[in-house]
C-alpha cells in the first residue's frame, strides 16, 4: 500500500534549478499579441534541461528525491532519478515535484507527452502528467498507476486539446509514494511532446459517464466531478487520463435556473429544471446532470449550544470530529444513495434518498461520549407520509478495542413514528442518550444509523451532534418585558414581589436556596420531591390572564406546578423537562387550573424530581 501526501500549497525550488526571477511576473495579452511567439519546442528533457526549464518540488515530499543520473540512461549520457523514501522517512513521505517552463510553450502542434520510464523493481507509479504549473493548473492532465517495470518502457500521455496549450507552462510533473512501505528508485528519460497522429477515438466525459439525476435548491454549489477522456492508444488499447475542468466547454440547457463556468462549478440561480452537459474539442461528453431547482431552501434553524459542551459529527456550526463516511453503502442490501453532497449557501446538508437504511461512521477516533447526555439531529421527510411510517436512529460502540466485530460492540436505538415529522419542515430531534436501550457504553461510540426499512425514501439531514446540558444554568433566565403595572410577581428581579413564605415546612425533602446566576437571583429546588410557597395573603388575580415562569432542569424527568386555592382546591399543569435548549420560559393560561377559584389563590406548589432551577414567575395579563 502506498504512503503519500501532496501539499500542492507549499513550494520549495531546488537550488540550482530555481525558476527564473519573474515566474510571478505575468502581463496581460494586448489585442496585438503574437502567441505563436512562446516557444514551440517540445523536448523537455533529453540528456539534460531544454532551455528555461527549472523544477519545484511539492510540499511534504523528499526534496531531494530528484537528480541527473550519469550511469543510467535509456539513450544518450543522462536520466532523471527518482529516489522515494520509505515510510517515516524524516526527509518527505513521498517522492513529487514539477518541471515549469517559466516563459510558458506553445503546445498546439503536438498531441501527446511521451517519455521511457524503468525501475529497480516492478512499481506502480502513482500518478504523472502535465499541466500542473503552481498557479491554476489550469489545463492539468494526469495517467495515474502506470505500470513499470525493471526495463525501459514507453509512456504516452494524449493531449485532450492542443489548441488550448497557448502558453503552457507545466511542461511535467509527477508523484509516487513507498511501495508497501519501502522505497525503490525508478528513472524517466528522453520527455518531449511530439505529434504522434495514432491516437484516435478520442471519448470525453463527465460524472464518470454516467446521466445523473439530482434535485436541489436556489443557493446550491457543486462541482462537477468525474472528468476524463479515452483515448485508443497506438498499441490498440484504450487508456483514459484524469482532466481539469478547463478543457471541457460546459452548457446548462436552461441558464435561467442553473449556470455552469469554466471550472465545472454548478451555481443554483433558480427554479425548474436544466441538463447540465458538456463537449471537448467540439465533441459531446459522456455524462450528464439533470438538476430540478425545488426553489428557495429553508436552512435548519442554526444550533446555539456552547461548543464546550457539544461532540460534532456533521454542523457547519461547529468543528466536527473525523468522519470517514456520511453513507458506508453496506452492500448488498443498502438502497440508500446520497450522503454530505448539497452545499447551499456556505451550508452543507446530507441529503439521502431511497432510504432504507444507512451508517455514517467515525470510529477513527472513536467518540467518547460518556459525559454527553443527548444526541441531536435535525431531519427533513421530504414526501408524504402514511401510518406506520418511521424513522429509527440507531447509535453503534465498537467497545473498549474500537474495532467493529471486536465482540465488546453494543448498540441501541430509538424509533421515531410519521407523526414525529412534518413533510417539508425541519424537525429538531432531541434524544437522551439513556433511551437508547442496549447501548451499555458511550465511550467508543462509532456509528449512526438512520433506518426506515424503505417506509419514508427522502430526507435531509443536517446538524448532527452529541451534547451535554450543564447541571445549572449558567445564563440568567431571560428578562421580562410585560410591564409591571400589568403584572403580579411571586419571584423576579425585575418586579416588585408580594409578600411570601418560599420555603414553608411541608414535610418535604426538597432543599430551597436562592443562587446567584450570571448576577441574577434564581430559585433552586435540590432534589425535588414537593415543594410549596405561602402567600401572606390571599391574592386575587382573575383579572390576570397568564401565569409566566422560567425554569430550567438538565436531570429533572418530572415537573408540575400548581395553583392552590381555599379549601385547597388546587389543579397541576405538566412542565416538559430536562430542558434540553437551556432556561423554558412557559406562559399558562390560567383557565388551565380550573376549577381553583382565581379570586383566592393562597399557595402554589412544585412537584417531581431532580434540580429545578426557577425564575420570574409571576401572573399577568
Amino acid at each position: 500500500m502506498k504512503n503519500k501526501k501532496i501539499n500542492y500549497l507549499k513550494i520549495t525550488f531546488l537550488i540550482g534549478l530555481a525558476l527564473t526571477a519573474c515566474i510571478s511576473c505575468q502581463r496581460d495579452l494586448s489585442d496585438d499579441a503574437v502567441l505563436s511567439t512562446y516557444s514551440k519546442n517540445g523536448d523537455v528533457f533529453i540528456d539534460a534541461f531544454s532551455a528555461g526549464l527549472g523544477y519545484g518540488a511539492f510540499g511534504g515530499s523528499k526534496y531531494t528525491a530528484f537528480s541527473v543520473d550519469n550511469e543510467v540512461k535509456h539513450l544518450g549520457t543522462t536520466s532523471m532519478r527518482f529516489d522515494v523514501p520509505n515510510v517515516g522517512d524524516p526527509q518527505g513521505a513521498y517522492a513529487g515535484g514539477v518541471f515549469i517552463d517559466a516563459s510558458g510553450r506553445n503546445l498546439t502542434d503536438y498531441d501527446a507527452l511521451t517519455f521511457w520510464i524503468k525501475s529497480s523493481q516492478g512499481a506502480s507509479l502513482n500518478e504523472v502528467g502535465f499541466g500542473t504549473d503552481f498557479a491554476a493548473n489550469k489545463y492539468n492532465v494526469v495517467l495515474k498507476n502506470v505500470s513499470i517495470a525493471t526495463n525501459w518502457q514507453k509512456v504516452i500521455i494524449p493531449i485532450p486539446d492542443a489548441s488550448k496549450l497557448l502558453q503552457e507552462k507545466g511542461m511535467f510533473w509527477y508523484s509516487e509514494g513507498p511501495e508497501n512501505g519501502l522505497g525503490y528508485t525508478f528513472w524517466i528519460d528522453d520527455v518531449k511532446f511530439e505529434k504522434l497522429g495514432t491516437i484516435a477515438y478520442p471519448t470525453p466525459s463527465i460524472l464518470d459517464g454516467l446521466d445523473k439525476v439530482e434535485q436541489t435548491f436556489i443557493g446550491s454549489n457543486s462541482t462537477l466531478s468525474g472528468l476524463s477522456e479515452t483515448f485508443n492508444m497506438p498499441t490498440g488499447a484504450n487508456q483514459t487520463v484524469s482532466l481539469a475542468p478547463s478543457y471541457f466547454t460546459f452548457i446548462s440547457s436552461n441558464p435561467s435556473v442553473a449556470t455552469v463556468d469554466e471550472l465545472g462549478k454548478v451555481s443554483v440561480i433558480g427554479s425548474g429544471t436544466t441538463i447540465i452537459t458538456a463537449k471537448l474539442a467540439g465533441k459531446d461528453a459522456l455524462g450528464s446532470l439533470t438538476l430540478t431547482s425545488l426553489g428557495v431552501f429553508t436552512p435548519a434553524p442554526t444550533p446555539t449550544k456552547d461548543a464546550a459542551n457539544v461532540i460534532s459529527i456533521f454542523s457547519n456550526a461547529y468543528t466536527n470530529v473525523p468522519v470517514e463516511y456520511y453513507n458506508g453503502f453496506y452492500q448488498p442490501y443498502q438502497t440508500t444513495l446520497g450522503g454530505n453532497d448539497i452545499h447551499i449557501n456556505n451550508d452543507d446538508i446530507i441529503r439521502y434518498t431511497n432510504l432504507n437504511f444507512v451508517g455514517t461512521q467515525f470510529s477513527q477516533p472513536t467518540v467518547d461520549a460518556s459525559q454527553m447526555t443527548y444526541l441531536h439531529v435535525d431531519i427533513q421527510v421530504q414526501e408524504a407520509m402514511t401510518a406506520g411510517d418511521h424513522i429509527k436512529v440507531q447509535l453503534g460502540d465498537f467497545g473498549a478495542n474500537a474495532v467493529f466485530g471486536g465482540g465488546d460492540d453494543t448498540n441501541g436505538s430509538v424509533n421515531f413514528t410519521n407523526t414525529s415529522f412534518t413533510t417539508g419542515s425541519w424537525v429538531g430531534l432531541d434524544i437522551p442518550l439513556s433511551s437508547f436501550t442496549g447501548l451499555t457504553s458511550k465511550s467508543h461510540l462509532a456509528q449512526i444509523l438512520f433506518i426506515s426499512d424503505a417506509t419514508i425514501s427522502n430526507i435531509l439531514v443536517d446538524n448532527i451532534y452529541f451534547y451535554k446540558v450543564p447541571t445549572a444554568p449558567t445564563t440568567a433566565a431571560p428578562t421580562p418585558t410585560v410591564p409591571s403595572a400589568n403584572v403580579l410577581s411571586v419571584f423576579s428581579d425585575a418586579y416588585t414581589n408580594v409578600a411570601s413564605n418560599l420555603n414553608p415546612n411541608w414535610g418535604q425533602t426538597t432543599v430551597v436556596t436562592q443562587v446567584a446566576i450570571a448576577g441574577n437571583n434564581t430559585l433552586k429546588y435540590a432534589g425535588l420531591n414537593y415543594q410549596g410557597l405561602q402567600f401572606a395573603s390571599s391574592q386575587n388575580v382573575s383579572a390576570m390572564t397568564f401565569l409566566h415562569i422560567d425554569y430550567y432542569s438538565a436531570n429533572s424527568t418530572s415537573l408540575k406546578t400548581y395553583l392552590i386555592s381555599t379549601g385547597p382546591v388546587e389543579k397541576a399543569k405538566i412542565l416538559t423537562v430536562p430542558t434540553s435548549t437551556g432556561w423554558n420560559s412557559i406562559e399558562i393560561p390560567l383557565s388551565n387550573f380550573s376549577p381553583v377559584n382565581l379570586a383566592d389563590i393562597i399557595q402554589m406548589k412544585f412537584d417531581g424530581n431532580g434540580d429545578i432551577y426557577l425564575d420570574n414567575i409571576y401572573f399577568h395579563n
